[in-house]
Parts: structure tokens; C-alpha cells; sequence
């Protein structure tokens, strides 16, 4: 049993040795357990597995003793080799770092010396590599521009050689050539290469364009170009019809083949121009259109020399009270051109490619005439308030028939962006408030500025609305028809806040007006006033839902238009941004004040008329009448005949001077009022009536006690 007890602790030790890989296992796993039952159950077993259960088997006890000792002393032996063994690799790894370290730092020094002595010997090489690279680029810019110079020359002698020979499509191929050069030549600075160049193409450009324009002109001149007063007839062949409609359909074709280097020169021209004055508006001005094709800048030059004849200078045509007769002008020669645009040119552009009309093309250029001098006159006529507002006039009419009759696009600015620069907008809309305000006062103050021109004619006459109503609400839509067909929306809402400014202002007009008439609320001239305002009320009503005002109403809300918008909180923002109101809502509230108030009174008068003819039957006691099933036949108590007649005789004169909705809110108010009267009021003074007479018996009770209490007793 010695021998088992020693070789258990062997095996104890053995097994809790972390050397050894089978019982590091074991207790590294979570399953095994370090108790002394354990232990002691493992020893057993490994016992009977090595001995088994045979006893003769003890024997070799001592044997297995002796192995597993051997095996300790083994692990234990390698365990200390190892831990002597680890600090002096340790440190021989931190030797060798060190060294390596030292070899690095050596081997920098000696990288940054051998880069100091190649700098310094290659540096000399460089500095003449880069010198002889420079002239390399330099001697290469020379040949560049040696050869664009070549060119330039090889052009321009190829055009001065082709307009020898009368090859007009070569020269007009090597002006072309030109162009393109020119316009790669933009990016660089080579400056008076470009002068050089751009003069050059100038010079024979214009050449060229000389040359083509005589003929040109010339075959118009046969053909009776220009046209300045309506054609009797259609065109009617000549002799030689054939011939010059070759002519004409072959420069024209050359001059459109001329079209790239025209523009070219034509916009260098306008950028110069602008650069030098630049305008200051708070309006953009309309984006321009392409230039103008070259056969019809040619044939605009007689008509532009009319016009300049005449409507320039000390003319008597030239006169700025007579705007209309520039513009009629110019209406009449598109309107005569558009024949002879449609039928000859039009076919030969389109046979070049050219998508454009021949007829918008002569009004884009008559166009440019007009907008030059309304400009120079509506400059003029600012100080002067009649003839600003007929040139406006006129201007909107000539806008008006070139839309209509002349057919131009709507895209191609007319007329109407001149009248949106500040100084003329603000002129514009101080006039129009001006006059609006004296029409105000002329209209109030005519003889029958309070009775209605269709009184007459009852179908027309449902409003009743007097005459300065119907007038005023007229110059309101003068107004917004005169600035309905601007193109910019910011103006627009300038014009809408000044009418706006203009229905207050008559308002309060009215109501001034009102005051003045309110001792007698049942007059003519009162309830006139009460049917303008109910009238300006359905008119502003209506404006709310119509198109062109809820487009208004959407660019004042995204504009934020602060004269429109200005004291509205984020709620009612947004109500007019998703179109449940208005931009009248304020002042329909301010209306339909006015009117509830003068409503109230005329009601009030009436009802206190009624009620003076109402006392006699007031007093009737209905109690002491007769059930209505003991009479034959139901009547009008004849107490009551005095009050009926008034209720007849005043709504029947409200029915013939009011308007049909007010007469409708009329009787009714008035029944509503009569109703109180009658039966409300009236159970009221029968309360207080009975209350009275029963305190008039208290009181009479009371006295007759007190006069029965001092009686002597033998009275009694």
C-alpha cells in the first residue's frame, strides 16, 4: 500500500506538471475537475488499467514507480532548460535590433552624401537640359506661329486670287477658313497675331459682302424690293423671271455661306460695345436671338433708311405726340413684305437648310428699329404724364396686333421689356395711380354717379350697381388688361398691389360717402352705396378664382412679394400657396364689414318704423281674443293692418332699390327682426306686465291690511 500511495502523489505530480501536454489538456479543459475525489477516482482508474485486476500483477508496481520518475525528472529537466534558455535570446534579438539599427543610420548618412555629390555634378547638366528645352519650346512657338502667319497669308492671298477669277463660292470657303482660325486662336495669347488676323478677315469679309450686296440688291430692285404699300396683285412673272430667280437664289445661297464669319465679326462687335457701357436694371433684360441671316440685314437696309429718314431729325413725321404713326408704319410694312418673304425667299432658304422664317426674320429686324426709338422717346416723355400714357398705349397695341395679325413668336421679346426698366416703371405706375385717383373723384362726384345705367332693363339690372361702381370696377380691369401681357411676373404683382391700394381707397371713399347718409338709411343714395359695395364684393370674389390671378398668386408666394405678402403669418402663407384663398381675402373682409354694418342699419331704421306701427296691436291682449276654431273665417286683426301695410311698403321699396342677393339678406334679417318683436319681446312685456299687476295686488292687499289693523273696535 506504501508503493500505491507513492505512486498516486507521482501521478499527482506528474499531473498537475504544466509540462505535460496530456494533463495540460486536461486541466485546461472546462470538463475536468481539480477536487480530491477526482484525483483520487483518476488514480484508480489509471491503476486498474495498468495493473488490472489481477494481484500477481502488484508486482510491477515498483516498475511503474520507477518509469513515471524517470518521466518526471525528464519534464522537469526541460522545463528549467527552457527557462535558462529564454533571456539570452532575448537579449541577443535586442542586440542584433541595435545593430541593425546603427547600419541603418549609417546607411542614410551615406545615401544623403551620395545624393549631395550627384546633385552637385547633375545639377549643371540640368540647368542646361532646361535651358536647351526652353529654347526648344521657344524655337517650336515660333514655328507655330511662323505657321499660323503662313496661313493667314496662303488665305488671304486664295480669296484676293478668287475674287480675281470671279470664284466667289472659293473665296468665301477660304474666308471661312479664316473664321475657323480665328476662333481657335481665341485661348491664346498671342494678341497681335489675333489683331492681325481679325483685320484681315475684316477686310475681306467686307469685300466680299460688298459685292454680293450690290447684286443682291440689284436683283431686289427688279423684283420691286422694297414693298412699302399693299400689293394691288400677286407677284406676276417678268420677262426674265427665270434668270433672276437663279440670281436671287444663288446670293442668296452665297451670302448664307457667308453667314459663319458674319456672325463671327457681328458678335466680336457687340461684346466690345457692351463691355464699354454696361446698363444697370433691376429687370433682366429679354435674351437675345441669333443674328440675323445676312440676305435679310440686306434687304432691311432701304426700309431701315426710310425709317430713319423719317421718324429721325426735324421731321414732321418725327413727332413724339405721334408714336402711332412709327408703328403703324412698321405693322404695314410686314404685313406687305409677308407675300413676297413667303413665296420668294422662304423656298430658298428652306432648300439650304435653313429652318428659319424669312418672314419672322424681316419683323425681328423691323423690330430692332422700333424698340431703338421707343426707347429714345419713352427716355424723353417722363416728365410729361399725357404723352408718356399715349406712347404706352400705343405700345401695347402695337404689341397686341404683332402677337395676332403678325403671328410672332411669343419666345422673341417685343416691345413690352422697354416698358419694365425702372425709371419707366415707376413712371408707368405713378400714372396710372394718378389718373386712377382724379377718375375716383370725377366718378363720385357726377350727377348720376348713384343710379344705375341699366335700371331700365331689369335681365342687365340684377346688381344694381350704380354707375361710379360699374365705372370704377371698369378701371380696375383697364388696368390689369393693360399689364396682363408683360412678361415678367415681379411687375405684374407691382400692378396688382396698386389695385389693390386703388379698392381701399375707394372704400373709404364709399364709406366717408355712407356717413354723409346714414340719417336716412332708407334713401336712394344710401342703398346705392350699399350696392356698389355688395357689387365690388362679388367682382373681387370672382378675381380670386380666375386663372390669371391664382398664377399671380402662385409668383407672389414664391417670389415672396413682401407689398402682397407683408403681415401674413406661415399659415395663411400657405393657404395661398396651395389656392384656398386669395390675394382679396383682406380686403373682401374689410367689404363685407362695411357692408353687414350698413346692413344692420338700414334693418334697424326699418324695424324701429315698423315698430311704431306695431304698438296698437302690441296692446292687443291675445289671451281675450277668440280660439281661431270659433271663427268662419280667419283675418287680419285690425290692430295689426298698420303694421302690415309698412312691412308691404318697405320691402317693396328695398325689393326696387336694392340688389337681388342684398334683398334676399334684407327680408330676411327683417323677418328674423319682426319675429323677435312679435312673439319674444312681446312674452317678455306680458311677463313684466302680469309681474306688475301682481305686485299692483300685493301692494293694494298690504294697504287694506294696515288700514283694518288701526280701525277702533267699535267701528268695527
Amino acid at each position: 500500500m506504501a508503493a500505491g500511495t507513492e505512486v498516486e502523489i507521482e501521478v499527482s505530480k506528474l499531473k498537475d506538471h504544466p509540462s505535460n501536454p496530456v494533463y495540460t489538456t486536461s486541466l485546461d479543459s472546462e470538463s475536468f475537475s481539480t477536487d480530491a475525489e477526482d484525483q483520487q477516482d483518476y488514480v484508480v482508474k489509471y491503476l486498474e488499467k495498468e495493473l488490472g485486476s489481477d494481484l500477481k500483477s502488484l508486482k510491477n508496481v515498483g516498475d511503474l514507480l520507477e518509469k513515471l520518475r524517470e518521466e518526471n525528472n525528464v519534464l522537469e529537466g526541460q522545463v528549467l532548460t527552457v527557462s535558462s534558455s529564454v533571456p539570452p535570446k532575448v537579449s541577443e534579438a535586442l542586440s542584433t535590433a541595435a545593430d541593425a539599427g546603427c547600419s541603418l543610420v549609417d546607411l542614410l548618412q551615406r545615401e544623403q552624401f551620395i545624393s549631395n555629390m550627384l546633385n552637385q555634378g547633375a545639377q549643371p547638366w540640368m540647368d542646361n537640359l532646361g535651358q536647351m528645352l526652353n529654347q526648344v519650346d521657344t524655337i517650336g512657338r515660333h514655328m507655330k506661329y511662323l505657321r499660323c502667319l503662313q496661313r493667314i497669308e496662303e488665305l488671304s492671298a486664295a480669296v484676293q486670287q478668287c475674287l480675281m477669277t470671279s470664284s466667289v463660292w472659293e473665296a468665301i470657303r477660304a474666308v471661312d477658313s479664316m473664321a475657323v482660325l480665328d476662333t481657335g486662336l481665341n485661348q491664346s495669347g498671342c494678341f497681335h497675331l489675333q489683331d492681325f488676323l481679325q483685320e484681315t478677315l475684316h477686310f475681306w469679309h467686307k469685300i466680299i459682302k460688298d459685292r454680293l450686296a450690290s447684286d443682291f440688291e440689284k436683283v431686289l430692285t427688279q423684283l420691286q424690293w422694297p414693298i412699302v404699300t399693299p400689293p394691288t396683285q400677286s407677284l406676276t412673272p417678268t420677262a426674265n423671271h427665270q434668270e433672276i430667280n437663279s440670281q436671287l437664289e444663288l446670293l442668296v445661297t452665297q451670302l448664307l455661306a457667308l453667314q459663319t464669319s458674319d456672325d463671327l465679326l457681328s458678335q466680336r462687335a457687340l461684346a466690345s460695345c457692351v463691355t464699354s457701357t454696361q446698363p444697370v436694371s433691376s429687370v433682366a433684360p429679354p435674351s437675345k436671338g441669333p443674328p440675323l441671316c445676312l440676305p435679310i440685314q440686306i434687304m432691311l437696309l432701304p426700309l431701315s433708311r426710310r425709317f430713319r429718314y423719317h421718324f429721325y431729325g426735324n421731321r414732321q413725321t418725327n413727332s413724339l405726340s405721334k408714336p402711332e404713326w412709327y408703328l403703324t408704319q412698321v405693322l404695314m410694312w410686314m404685313s406687305n413684305s409677308s407675300t413676297f418673304m413667303e413665296e420668294k425667299i422662304q423656298p430658298i432658304l428652306e432648300r439650304a437648310g435653313v429652318t428659319t422664317s424669312a418672314r419672322v426674320e424681316l419683323c425681328r429686324g423691323l423690330l430692332s428699329l422700333v424698340q431703338e426709338k421707343v426707347a429714345s422717346d419713352a427716355s424723353r416723355l417722363l416728365y410729361d404724364d399725357m404723352l408718356f400714357c399715349h406712347l404706352v398705349e400705343e405700345v401695347l397695341q402695337f404689341e397686341k396686333e404683332l402677337r395676332c395679325n403678325q403671328s410672332y413668336p411669343a419666345v422673341l421679346p417685343g416691345l413690352l421689356h422697354l416698358l419694365l426698366e425702372d425709371a419707366i416703371l415707376q413712371k408707368w405706375l405713378t400714372v396710372e395711380k394718378k389718373m386712377a385717383v382724379e377718375k375716383m373723384d370725377s366718378m363720385l362726384s357726377a350727377e348720376g354717379a348713384w343710379s344705375s345705367q341699366y335700371k331700365d332693363i331689369s335681365d342687365m339690372d340684377e346688381l344694381k350697381a350704380p354707375d361710379c361702381a360699374e365705372t370704377f370696377m371698369t378701371l380696375l380691369q383697364v388696368i390689369t388688361e393693360r399689364y396682363r401681357t408683360l412678361p415678367c411676373p415681379s411687375a405684374q404683382l407691382k400692378f396688382l398691389g396698386l389695385q389693390r391700394e386703388l379698392v381701399d381707397d375707394f372704400r373709404i371713399r364709399l364709406t366717408q360717402v355712407m356717413k354723409e347718409e346714414s340719417r336716412c338709411p332708407l334713401g336712394v343714395r344710401y342703398c346705392a352705396i350699399l350696392n356698389a359695395v355688395n357689387y365690388i364684393y362679388t367682382i373681387l370674389g370672382d378675381w380670386g378664382d380666375n386663372v390669371f390671378f391664382l398664377q399671380l398668386q402662385q409668383s407672389a408666394v414664391s417670389l415672396g412679394e413682401e407689398m402682397l405678402l407683408g403681415g401674413l403669418g406661415v399659415m395663411d402663407v400657405g393657404r395661398l400657396a396651395s389656392l384656398e384663398g386669395s390675394l382679396f381675402e383682406g380686403l373682401l373682409a374689410l367689404l363685407d364689414r362695411l357692408k353687414g354694418d350698413m346692413m344692420g342699419r338700414l334693418l334697424e331704421w326699418t324695424m324701429r318704423e315698423i315698430a311704431e306701427k306695431a304698438k296698437p296691436y302690441c296692446q292687443d291682449r291675445w289671451l281675450s281674443l277668440p280660439s281661431q276654431y270659433d271663427l268662419s273665417t280667419m283675418s287680419l286683426s285690425s290692430s295689426a293692418c298698420p303694421m302690415m301695410l309698412c312691412v308691404r311698403d318697405r320691402l317693396l321699396n328695398l325689393h326696387q332699390v336694392l340688389s337681388l342677393s342684398l334683398f334676399q339678406l334684407a327680408w330676411q334679417g327683417l323677418a328674423e327682426r319682426l319675429d323677435n318683436f312679435l312673439y319674444q319681446d312681446r312674452r317678455e312685456r306680458e311677463s313684466e306686465r302680469v309681474r306688475e299687476r301682481v305686485r299692483e295686488r300685493e301692494r293694494e292687499r298690504s294697504r287694506c291690511l294696515i288700514e283694518n289693523s288701526t280701525t277702533p273696535l267699535d267701528e268695527t
